[in-house]
């Protein structure tokens, strides 16, 4: 069989030329990817390269040699790095496999009729290069999209980083990532530890979605918003599947405000409590605890001013007051509801908060001291060393416009003089 090829192969060279550019006209025609990418004489020549390759190949493996792959691994990388898709690459191969195969019984028939059983051992030989051929430009193609795709998402990363932490002009960086240069943005921090995020590859998960970038950095994993029409509770219903602690920041129009919306999400994050369930915080709805949360000093002094003696008490005393003021607070100051919540008599809630008031030297009917006590209370709950939180589970959101029933004190349990 290798006499016979060395025989054709002038002949051969002309036919693989030939249907190469069948081939070529084939695969434009056909695949838009390659259209897109190659030319006609760089697709033809590109085609010519793979046909002799696979000639070549066989007249190695019939005379005991090992195949070259090199051009092979080399037209692998290089396609991958155009970014030609694998499959559209794959499909041609086959397509040019079947076509080497025809062209070598033509150009056998035309040397010698008589030769062309001698031929057909050679199919088997011929297979085995070509799955060779196909595995090496495969894998060269594999390990090239994947440094690319790492170099890709490097780049996005530090983009992504550029705008969150405003350096540098934010234009270039916006555009690169498709951002427009004025709309409506925001964007999300989830707490440490968070499951993966939603919509991870970049885009929304349907059409009332809002798209996301995401970005894994030390304060948690971050999002970048693109809303849209879309509201800014879009982004608070795309986290709930997750369960997660997060803090978004309010809306921004310029992509030069996202470090600044970043911050402000960083912050609403501080103010979701560590414990009792997944909460999402925007930032627009906590301002008093991000007031709080802002000034680590003086929140600090906020609690010993203003709660030092019931910090100062047993740890369960402690906790039970304020407990209790935290759920009053929640409760828009009536006892009876946070008696309700509670679980427990409204006495009991009163003279818990009368002896809050004794302790702290402020009432519950003085709207000054209603505000030391429940940003005080917030900096409690923000403390990370000592978190306090109420062990008992919560009910029902009560009707923001719900009557006052008899009975219910909404200023302070202290009995009128």
């Amino acid at each position: 069989m290798e006499r016979i090829i060395e025989e054709i192969r002038e002949d051969l060279s002309r036919r693989i030329t030939v249907t190469a550019d069948r081939l070529a006209d084939r695969t434009l025609a056909e695949d838009p990817a390659y259209a897109a990418l190659l030319g006609r004489a760089e697709l033809r020549e590109r085609i010519r390269l793979d046909l002799r390759q696979s000639v070549e190949g066989l007249d190695r493996a019939l005379r005991g040699l090992p195949v070259e792959l090199a051009d092979a691994r080399a037209t692998g990388a290089l396609l991958a790095e155009r970014g030609l898709p694998l499959a559209s690459l794959l499909r041609v191969r086959r397509r040019g496999g079947r076509m080497v195969w025809q062209t070598l019984g033509e150009s056998v028939a035309a040397h010698d009729p008589a030769a062309l059983p001698r031929l057909l051992p050679a199919a088997a030989v011929l297979w085995d290069v070509l799955d060779q051929l196909t595995d090496a430009l495969s894998d060269a193609y594999h390990r090239t999209e994947t440094a690319r795709s790492d170099r890709e998402r490097e780049h996005r990363a530090a983009l992504l980083d550029a705008l969150l932490d405003g350096a540098g002009p934010a234009d270039g960086p916006a555009a690169e990532l498709g951002l427009p240069g004025r709309g409506r943005f925001a964007v999300v921090v989830l707490a440490q530890g968070a499951p993966g995020a939603p919509g991870a590859s970049g885009g929304p998960l349907d059409a009332k979605a809002p798209r996301v970038l995401w970005r894994i950095r030390a304060e948690g994993e971050t999002g970048l918003v693109e809303l849209g029409h879309l509201p800014l509770e879009s982004v608070r219903e795309l986290l709930a599947p997750l369960r997660v602690r997060a803090g978004i920041s309010p809306v921004v129009e310029r992509p030069a405000d996202l470090a600044r919306a970043r911050r402000l999400a960083a912050l609403a994050l501080r103010t979701a409590p560590a414990s009792g369930g997944p909460c999402t915080a925007l930032f627009d709805e906590r301002l008093p605890a991000a007031l709080v949360a802002a000034e680590a000093e003086l929140a600090g002094r906020l609690r010993q001013v203003v709660l030092g003696p019931v910090l100062a008490l047993p740890a369960e005393d402690r906790r039970v007051l304020l407990t209790t003021l935290g759920m009053w607070l929640t409760c828009q100051g009536s006892t009876t509801y946070a008696a309700q919540r509670l679980y427990c008599h409204r006495n009991t809630v009163s003279n818990r908060l009368r002896r809050l008031e004794q302790l702290t030297g402020r009432t519950l009917s003085d709207p000054a001291h209603v505000v030391e006590l429940a940003l005080a209370h917030a900096a409690v709950l923000q403390r990370a060393n000592e978190p306090v939180t109420s062990s008992i589970p919560p009910a029902p959101p009560l009707p923001p416009a719900a009557p006052t029933p008899a009975g219910t004190v909404r200023r302070s349990p202290r009995p009128p003089a």
